[in-house]
């Protein structure tokens, strides 16, 4: 391992190398505006697909090169940068009515348990109340609820401040899911009893739970991409939703055969447009993602390949009411 050696560049230079390398560049003040407000590094990534490769002969790419094809322009690189801003925001309001949604769920049919019910081991997996994580002393459990704990400490919301001053018990869980981030919340639905699982899954038409535990799960890994202003446009997934077996869920069923797709963005679009179905079923966030995809810059290398998308992707059924 070599210790880094490459100099600092002023935005100047930044534009210069850039040049060097055959990105043409026909503005320098907008280019110096755009490297100064969004940064050289955070743009490379968007810029990775306008470099030349050099492929290997069996047709994969073995290398990528510092010089672009002939003809990029660093124009292009901004618009598709824009592009994923807008694609993230989009994505976020998605996942925001999902998250609502599954806490409500949650709320809901453990409280019949319970007010507690978040809290006491007899009422989830024992896998996650009983079993110490790997090279610790606590549990699953025992993180979790130091984590709910601390945010139930740090909160100024009206509703805690009161319930502390009044109460000397734990909040019900229909209060506690209001401090749940997404991580949290799906932390939780896979520490659930089983058959609880079954009962929310079903809610959804799923035929297993770890449909449903996998698919939140995959939202949370694009959540949080969008929520630290990572790319999302072509990034490959690190965690996937399961797609389900052929005619588990009639609407998905183009997903299982392309493994491409299962590992990109469309990925997780389809899985959220899945879950609107039930929560909003009047929603237009499938339209407004349409609308917003024909808008991908055009530019050599460019596709909505990258992002998983299928041919003719608006015409299948999960896209139409």
């Amino acid at each position: 391992m070599k210790p880094f050696s490459k100099p600092y560049l002023p935005v100047p230079a930044q534009i210069a190398l850039l040049k060097s390398r055959g990105l043409t560049i026909t503005d320098d003040a907008r280019a110096m505006a755009a490297l100064e407000r969004i940064g050289y590094y955070r743009l490379s990534g968007y810029w990775y697909p306008f470099r030349v490769s050099t492929i290997a002969n069996t047709g994969s790419v073995r290398a990528v090169q510092d010089d672009f094809h002939p003809g990029s322009e660093f124009g292009q690189i901004v618009n598709l940068y824009v592009f994923d801003k807008k694609l993230r925001l989009l994505t976020l309001d998605a996942i925001e009515r999902v998250e609502v949604a599954l806490r409500t769920d949650i709320a809901l049919l453990l409280g019949q348990h319970s007010p507690v019910a978040h809290r006491d081991p007899a009422f989830l997996h024992g896998k996650f109340t009983k079993t110490l994580l790997r090279g610790k002393t606590v549990t699953g459990h025992q993180v979790w609820l130091s984590r709910l704990d601390e945010a139930t400490s740090n909160s100024r919301e009206e509703f805690v401040e009161h319930f502390r001053r009044t109460y000397s018990t734990p909040l019900p869980i229909w209060m506690a899911v209001e401090l749940w981030d997404f991580g949290m919340l799906s932390y939780f639905l896979a520490g659930m009893r089983h058959q609880d699982q079954v009962t929310l899954a079903a809610k959804y038409g799923l035929p297993r739970p770890e449909l449903l535990t996998g698919w939140v799960r995959s939202i949370n890994f694009a959540r949080n991409l969008c929520a630290h202003h990572s790319r999302l446009w072509n990034r490959p997934l690190v965690d996937q939703p399961p797609p389900p077996r052929k005619g588990e869920v009639a609407l998905l069923d183009h997903m299982g055969a392309d493994q491409h797709l299962q590992k990109r963005y469309y990925a997780v679009a389809a899985v959220l447009r899945y879950l609107l179905r039930f929560i909003n079923p009047t929603t237009t966030w499938a339209n407004r993602l349409s609308e917003l995809v024909v808008t991908l810059p055009a530019a050599p290398g460019i596709s909505l390949r990258h992002m998983g998308f299928p041919k003719d992707w608006t015409a299948l059924p999960l896209w139409n009411k």
